[in-house]
C-alpha cells in the first residue's frame, strides 16, 4: 500500500469533518478546516491512499518557536499501519524546517505508547485547566 504525505496539502472540509468525526467518535460537523488551518496553523499533513484522504494532523503554532500537534486522525480501516506515525514524522520535519524549537502534544493515556514509542516524544510536566 502506497501512502503519500503532503504538507499543507489541499483538502475538502467535508472529508476532514468525516475523518475527524469517525476518529474522535462524534457527529460530523461543518467546521471550516481550511479557514481554521490557514489562520492558526504552521501547517498540516494530509495522508492519502489512491487520492483518498486517510489521515490528517494539524500543526498549530504560536508564530514563534512553539508548535503543537492537534487532531491526529487516521481512517479506521488504515489504523495500525504506520500512517499516524508518518503524519507526525512529516509534522516534525516541517516544524524543524520552520525553525521551531519545541513541538508539543497532548493526548489521552491510551495514546502514550503511540506518541512516546512510535513518534519519539518525551514525557514532560505540564499543566491544564479544563474550561
Amino acid at each position: 500500500m502506497t501512502i503519500t504525505y503532503e504538507w499543507r496539502g489541499d483538502f475538502d472540509n467535508t472529508a476532514v469533518n468525516a475523518l475527524h468525526a469517525a476518529g474522535f467518535n462524534h457527529q460530523a460537523s461543518e467546521v471550516d478546516w481550511l479557514a481554521q488551518v490557514h489562520r492558526h496553523s504552521l501547517g498540516w499533513v494530509c495522508a492519502r491512499h489512491e487520492g483518498d484522504l486517510v489521515g490528517f494532523v494539524n500543526v498549530a503554532w504560536d508564530g514563534g518557536v512553539h508548535a503543537f500537534i492537534l487532531d491526529t486522525v487516521v481512517a479506521a480501516s488504515y489504523r495500525r499501519s504506520g500512517i499516524g506515525a508518518g503524519l507526525v514524522a512529516e509534522a516534525v520535519r516541517q516544524a524543524r524546517i520552520a525553525k521551531c524549537e519545541w513541538l508539543h502534544v497532548d493526548f489521552e493515556d491510551d495514546l502514550q505508547s503511540f506518541y512516546f514509542d512510535a513518534c519519539g516524544f518525551q514525557p514532560t510536566a505540564a499543566g491544564l485547566i479544563a474550561l
